[in-house]
């Protein structure tokens, strides 16, 4: 059996009605990214889905971390969204070439040479549909990032509708079909668990928030959703059955309003028998109850005394 890593999709979260400030980071100012590891050997870091963080940043990531802790990150918008993309830059999509490639391996260097690479993630709109211009594309694209992990989400029917075509296409570059969970409507991707190729499995569970997944005031609104013990046992032998195939596992934890991927996360670990090792502020276990006598509680001494 290959290990298995669990985490949580991001590790910044200092704002919004679902910040995780006050809820699994003290009241007390601490390093966030140390004090995630901690309780976690791998991160998945969207930030850089928005821009391609400086080359100090990424080594200071790496610097932060524990010796056997792994990033997996998620490729640049200009990647997968063109039109996101543009929108928010102002920038042209179609100048797309080897130049922003070689920035973002660039920004990967220091984590690669620190042994804490894990998976890159290509995750694609659902309007990406399954037709020849992108499957061109896509090949392209991993063309572009081949001798890395690279894990393909894919959302749209399309692609689930000719399965074999699919697999097909992404075997060929060894990339893995990351599987998903989140809420379903008509032209949803379908997917079983299962891994397509032997070198990792990469599993994502964006929770099930079937309201407020389209329709929301701010964009977190959509993660709003805490996975029962009963809904997560399916994933841990999903994860499990999938890590007696393949090299390594991942499975990240996205529904993260007010760190509720963090107790997901957690429960995931347990169900697995992993151990939990950190310490977890007494406002997350007043939260998230199920987790008392699972985790430890940080000690009342290294949280913020009352001024």
């Amino acid at each position: 059996m290959s290990e298995i890593r669990i985490g949580t999709s991001g590790w910044n979260y200092p704002s919004g009605k679902g910040m995780w400030n006050g809820i699994f980071y003290p009241s007390k100012k601490v390093d966030e990214l140390r004090f995630y590891a901690e309780h976690f050997d791998t991160v998945e870091v969207n930030s850089t889905f928005y821009r391609v963080p400086a080359v100090a940043t990424s080594k200071s990531w790496a610097e932060r971390t524990p010796a056997d802790f792994e990033f997996s990150l998620k490729l640049y918008q200009k990647f997968t969204h063109p039109k996101m993309f543009e929108t928010a830059t102002g920038g042209d999509a179609s100048t797309l070439g080897q130049k922003d490639v070689d920035e973002f391996r660039a920004m990967l260097d220091p984590i690669a040479r620190a042994g804490k690479l894990g998976a890159l993630l290509a995750q694609f709109p659902p309007s990406f549909k399954n037709d020849s211009e992108s499957r061109a594309y896509l090949e392209i694209l991993l063309r572009h990032f081949r001798g890395y992990r690279v894990a393909v989400e894919l959302r749209h029917r399309s692609w689930s509708d000719q399965p074999d075509d699919t697999l097909q296409l992404l075997e060929e570059h060894g990339a893995a079909w990351t599987k998903i969970d989140e809420p379903k409507f008509r032209l949803s991707i379908r997917q079983n668990l299962l891994p397509n190729v032997r070198t990792f499995y990469y599993l994502r569970l964006h929770g099930r928030n079937a309201a407020g997944w389209w329709a929301h005031e701010n964009s977190e609104d959509r993660y709003n959703y805490l996975y029962s013990a009963e809904e997560l046992k399916p994933f841990a032998e999903a994860a499990e059955t999938a890590s007696k195939k393949v090299e390594k596992a991942y499975v990240y934890a996205n529904n993260h309003f007010s760190a509720k991927s963090v107790a997901n996360a957690a429960i995931l670990k347990h169900d697995l028998g992993q151990d939990l090792p950190g310490e977890y502020p007494p406002e997350f276990l007043e939260r998230y109850p199920d987790l008392k006598g699972i985790v430890r509680e940080l000690p009342p001494t290294l949280l913020d005394t009352p001024s």
